[in-house]
């Protein structure tokens, strides 16, 4: 049997064989397992370059997580943590609080009944946040930037609830906000990089500062079930399917 690897960056879904370039496989370390991987891989080389590259966490650091019960949010919150940094997470419902207490964040905000803007400007003794990771696009975006320190960075790395679309860049005037809308595809282009971040994904999961986890898997079969549950945040953490 040949070594088990893993992939990222690279477009297509649903098949059984894939035919890539070697080098963009990445060989998985001892006691990864394929199911692991897959369900945190993509996710893990995300975090990677937004707490230790895009935005380089130092401690001290205030960063708001969004959705930080969600497959990302997950990994971001312990990443963060583990770099010295003051997590608050925002999540959807009173039942993901624990969850994402549980992974990094020492104050979570349910959106979906509070300000979250208003709120972490008051547990920022009304600072604001150093950085904010928003995966979740057009609902939250713009409240993000009343929410961010002067001269912090929003990072946009995800549209959950639909694009951000077009906005006035005169909103970042007044705080001198830095914004930026990365893809991972860009961050792991050259070998190099790549490589690089796998092995710090995998030192992080492996020392057990991050916990990489597979929350829910599902048979080929129930892939419209799959799909329902994500659309409607039903589920916590990362999701597989099994084929």
């Amino acid at each position: 049997m040949g070594d088990l690897v893993g992939y990222a960056g690279q477009p297509g879904a649903y098949v059984e064989h894939r035919v890539l370039a070697a080098d963009r496989l990445i060989k998985l370390p001892a006691g990864m397992s394929a199911e692991l991987a897959a369900a945190s891989l993509v996710r893990g080389l995300t975090a990677e370059y937004l707490v230790r590259r895009l935005y380089p966490i130092k401690p001290g650091d205030i960063a708001l997580v969004h959705a930080a019960a969600g497959g990302m949010g997950l990994l971001l919150g312990q990443w963060a943590k583990a770099l010295g940094a003051r997590v608050i997470g925002t999540v959807g419902a009173d039942s993901k609080v624990e969850i994402a207490k549980a992974h990094g964040c020492s104050d979570v905000i349910v959106y979906s009944r509070e300000d979250f803007a208003a709120r972490t400007m008051a547990l920022t003794d009304g600072v604001g946040a150093d950085v904010i990771y928003d995966g979740v696009g057009k609902s939250a975006f713009l409240k993000s930037l009343d929410c961010v320190r002067p001269m912090g960075m929003v990072i946009s790395y995800g549209t959950a609830s639909g694009n951000v679309g077009a906005f006035d860049l005169q909103l970042l005037h007044r705080k001198s906000i830095i914004v930026t809308r990365p893809t991972l595809r860009t961050w792991i282009a050259k070998r190099g990089d790549y490589e690089a971040a796998a092995a710090a994904f995998f030192d992080a999961v492996m020392s057990g500062k991050v916990r990489a986890e597979v929350n829910r898997t599902y048979a080929l079969r129930d892939i419209r079930r799959a799909h329902e549950e994500l659309h409607s945040r039903a589920t916590v953490g990362p999701a597989i399917i099994i084929p």
